[in-house]
């Protein structure tokens, strides 16, 4: 392959994804200083906390001891099940309401997307902690009480559906309008243009975005306290009481949290990158095969 055939691949591999343009010398040596100060900086702040904490005795053995005990350990493992199953129930309520909801905003009949665009925007002004309530104090009083579970991964999913479509949304009106005439001009309808062209494509472009979604929702796990649901940060309540060891429970829970938001950030940044070599490499293949 020549060289002029390998430019014109990365061009259409590649395109024009950049929001603004690359910075210069200057700034590239800007950006370096400010983020080493601000490393020392964050460095300072925690070797000072740390120092803190052992001039305070927080750091003494006998207040960490406890986390090597089986019963605490299986405790604590169980609240970060619960998590995980609390993420994932929401994140099954989630996709496929945001992918509805996404649909149907862009629909050409009228009431659908009205519809579509109030539930939208009503999910994502109503408060999460106040529709968790509605769901466990005002609609059992209707005879409407689902399980302590499904009073938390309801609201969650219902909130995060709605900024789930307006991702989706986003991808699709990101993809360039050809995508769809080139779709017609094969025959396509507008519904199988959508299916097989237009949606697969704007899953690639926002699968960051999404797997970003996952953190939030993770997050958004923590407001079971609201229904005592036990989850991670409700059993480390529960075990601070018994325990009386605030500062080393929540610091614990706070390092399980940033592990596994770290753990979902990889898989994003491995998932983009895997991502761009297979467009790349499907790119490069298809100018090759112009240009014979």
């Amino acid at each position: 392959m020549s060289a002029a055939t390998t430019t014109r691949a990365r061009s259409v591999s590649t395109g024009p994804t950049a929001l603004f343009d690359a910075p210069g010398p200057r700034a590239v040596a800007r950006i370096r200083w400010i983020t080493a100060v601000s490393l020392v900086l964050v460095a300072f702040g925690i070797a000072y906390a740390v120092y803190l904490f052992g001039v305070n005795g927080q750091l003494a053995p006998e207040k960490w001891s406890a986390f090597l005990e089986r019963p605490i350990q299986r405790y604590l493992l169980k609240g970060l099940r619960n998590t995980m199953l609390g993420a994932l129930g929401a994140a099954v309520i989630a996709l496929p309401l945001g992918v509805v909801l996404a649909l149907g905003r862009l629909s050409g009949q009228k009431l659908l997307r009205w519809v579509s665009t109030g539930l939208i925007e009503f999910f994502r002004a109503m408060p999460l902690l106040l529709l968790i309530y509605i769901f466990f104090i005002a609609l059992p009083r209707y005879g409407i009480n689902p399980d302590l579970y499904w009073k938390l991964v309801i609201p969650i999913g219902l909130c995060s559906g709605a900024t789930i479509a307006e991702v989706f949304r986003a991808g699709i009106l990101a993809l360039p309008a050809g995508q769809g005439e080139a779709a017609a001009a094969v025959g396509m309808t507008g519904g199988q243009a959508m299916r097989y062209v237009i949606f697969p494509q704007a899953v690639r472009l926002v699968m960051p975005g999404l797997l970003a979604q996952v953190v939030v929702l993770l997050k958004d796990t923590t407001l079971g306290y609201a229904v005592s649901y036990s989850e991670l940060q409700y059993s480390a309540k529960v075990l601070v009481s018994s325990t009386g060891n605030l500062i080393q429970t929540y610091l614990l829970v706070t390092v399980i949290y940033i592990l596994i938001n770290l753990a979902i950030s990889k898989a994003a940044e491995a998932w983009g990158r895997r991502s761009q070599r297979r467009y790349a490499r499907a790119g490069a293949t298809q100018v090759a095969t112009r240009m014979r």
